[in-house]
């Protein structure tokens, strides 16, 4: 039997073909994905076959944000049935290395993570109707709609980055970019306690995002400033910054307490740094990559519905339709998040 994929061959060749569906393992089951979203490596891939020195070597499936329903399990499956709702962790560590021993999967050396080309060959995606994994990777929803399940994997990105900021009970937070992942550090912080939540953004259609996930305030730094933060040194105890741009960095560090803490969510180029404010503020700056456990509480928060990510979601897309969604996904003026439809709900 074939399935129906998203296959990227080069920059701005995107096919959908038939690729054979794997057969199941005594431990896999098999999924009919429902709903993806397109994350911005994606758009990346398509436009640029690539990010930065991570090039597109050869064809690739592309995607790691899905949800699916299981459709048929392995002979020593006994975690899932068939017609699970599931959330589809991208994430396999392989839990034998000197990273993984610490504690430390998402920096695991031999991790084969869904849709990604840096490794040759490239870990395939899950933009495919039938997909087949280990039944850990698929951690069940509930009730949860399907489309909410697809967020699982930007929310567990930011759950880790709150975890990387420490205690957000009773703090002051700022979120600079206000994207899927920018949004979604807003309920994660809301969720994690913290009091005031301003999220800033250079168009209105993402800060609608992040008000709507719980944001105290919403900044349009295109014709307004954060100037009103920065007396007393500053205001903000913690900056989630997810915009990797020079411009939102200097604002943040800016604005934070001395002491504070400024995660970086977001990645870019070398960028150039306030280096006397970082040293004179005594700013905690820490990265923030990936995730490990966190996919399960984000599974876990949306099963619950302890969180809601689906404010985020700005356009589903048939699968046909799948180039003109990596295009539209790419509009920040007009869209968030934008899902592809597999299968349906």
């Amino acid at each position: 039997m074939k399935t129906r994929v998203c296959r990227l061959k080069e920059a701005g060749n995107l096919e959908i073909a038939l690729d054979p569906i794997q057969q199941p393992d005594k431990g896999d089951v098999i999924v009919a994905v429902a709903n993806g979203g397109i994350c911005g490596s994606d758009i990346h891939y398509y436009h640029d076959g690539g990010i930065g020195s991570i090039r597109v070597r050869e064809p690739i499936i592309l995607g790691h944000e899905a949800s699916g329903v299981v459709v048929a399990l392995g002979s020593e499956v006994k975690s899932h049935e068939v017609g699970d709702k599931v959330a589809l962790n991208p994430s396999q560590a392989c839990g034998q290395c000197g990273q993984c021993q610490k504690g430390l999967q998402q920096h695991c050396l031999n991790m084969q993570f869904s849709g990604s080309a840096i490794r040759m060959p490239h870990a395939q995606g899950l933009f495919r109707q039938r997909v087949t994994l280990p039944q850990s990777q698929c951690i069940p929803l509930g009730d949860a709609s399907l489309a909410a399940g697809a967020c699982t994997e930007p929310l567990a990105v930011a759950l880790h980055a709150c975890r990387r900021a420490g205690d957000l009970v009773g703090r002051r937070v700022l979120v600079t970019g206000s994207g899927p992942v920018g949004s979604l550090c807003v309920g994660a912080a809301r969720y994690s306690g913290a009091v005031e939540v301003v999220a800033t953004d250079l168009h209105d259609k993402p800060l609608s995002a992040a008000m709507a996930m719980g944001a105290t305030r919403s900044v349009n730094m295109s014709d307004q400033t954060l100037e009103e933060y920065e007396r007393d040194k500053g205001l903000f105890d913690v900056v989630f910054e997810c915009s990797a741009a020079a411009s939102a960095i200097e604002s943040a560090m800016k604005v934070i307490r001395p002491s504070g803490t400024l995660v970086q969510v977001g990645v870019s180029g070398n960028l150039s740094i306030l280096m006397n404010t970082l040293v004179g503020k005594e700013i905690n700056w820490v990265g923030s990559h990936r995730f490990h456990g966190e996919f399960e509480l984000a599974a876990a928060l949306i099963r619950e519905g302890r969180i809601d990510p689906t404010p985020i979601i700005s356009a589903t897309y048939p699968l046909d339709q799948a180039e003109q969604a990596i295009v539209a996904a790419g509009d920040r003026r007009q869209h968030v998040k934008v899902h592809i439809s597999f299968n349906g709900e």
